[in-house]
């Protein structure tokens, strides 16, 4: 049995459509999501089912289609609010963008990127799980290991892609599976504690999309062993869409700022720290205008 549901949005006129592209776009092995054209690919996990959903851009709307390798649940207004999400439609940027853009330092970076959004993943837990494959090394290793996987659940739709999996899935493999994907033993244990946590509902990530219970879920996540500050904020901004976490410790952040700042040192992360609290509650929304600035690397914590 398959099902499908669709659905049609339109989108603000300095929607950036080119930014959703590349950030679902960076595996070029495309296992898990594909680009063609205006058009995204993207293997998922729905109701538990393989699924691909479809997003084809154009006229200045986002088409999407979810086809399921099952029956679905879930109504059709749920696929409505992950395509909102994973667009960043709910973040109310003009909000921030007339606010700031007068600003002497940010100002120039929002007139030269209006509408930048912080782009989002399908699901909380794919957040959760890429900040911790993320620690501490480049993008492209990232991008190996969580394609690795991806591949080592072997959860795949009828189209051909690759899904990223869910915690339950994910708790099907032990440490050495783990440590064969990529992970280091830290990180392989992370994971296996996150997706435990998670399939208990001790992390209740669907409860939280909706509540945002911010210093709660914060804490929560702290307390897990090999997650620390930057994994807390990075997977509150890309699986939350909480703009307001501070980035203080990323590198990337502090080497634009430098840049932006014209200063003769990397700034450190009491400066950054301090330089971010002004423009709370949008302090992860000005490191995603940093990351956005020419030759920046993805986000790294030090």
């Amino acid at each position: 049995m398959s099902s499908r549901l669709s659905c049609a949005i339109s989108l603000p006129v300095d929607f950036r459509v080119d930014d959703v592209l590349a950030f679902h776009g960076r595996d070029q092995l495309a296992v898990a999501e594909r680009i063609d054209g205006n058009r995204l690919h993207k293997g998922l996990l729905w109701d538990g089912n393989a699924a691909c959903l479809t997003i084809d851009f154009d006229n200045g709307g986002a088409n999407a289609e979810l086809a399921i390798d099952g029956k679905c649940k879930t109504p059709r207004d749920g696929l409505e609010q992950l395509v909102h999400r994973m667009l960043g439609l709910t973040q109310r940027v003009e909000v921030f963008e007339t606010s700031y853009r007068a600003h002497p330092s940010i100002g120039p970076l929002i007139a030269g990127r209006p509408g930048l959004r912080v782009q989002q993943t399908a699901t909380p837990f794919e957040a959760l799980a890429w900040a911790i494959i993320g620690q501490q090394i480049s993008l492209a290793a990232a991008i190996s290991v969580r394609r690795r996987l991806i591949q080592a659940v072997g959860a795949r739709h009828s189209s051909g892609l690759a899904c990223f999996p869910d915690a339950e899935r994910l708790t099907t493999l032990d440490e050495p599976a783990l440590r064969q994907a990529g992970l280091s033993q830290s990180k392989a244990r992370t994971l296996q504690m996150l997706s435990r946590e998670v399939v208990a509902d001790r992390l209740p990530l669907a409860t939280w999309l909706v509540t945002q219970p911010i210093e709660e879920m914060r804490a929560q996540l702290l307390s897990l062993r090999g997650i620390g500050p930057w994994t807390v904020s990075y997977a509150l901004l890309r699986g939350f869409g909480w703009l307001d976490g501070s980035l203080h410790g990323d590198v990337a952040v502090r080497r634009q700022l430098q840049r932006l700042l014209g200063a003769t040192e990397k700034p450190g992360e009491d400066f950054t720290r301090a330089w971010l609290a002004e423009f709370s509650p949008w302090r992860a929304l000005v490191a995603a205008h940093l990351w956005s600035l020419p030759s920046c690397p993805e986000p790294v914590p030090e």
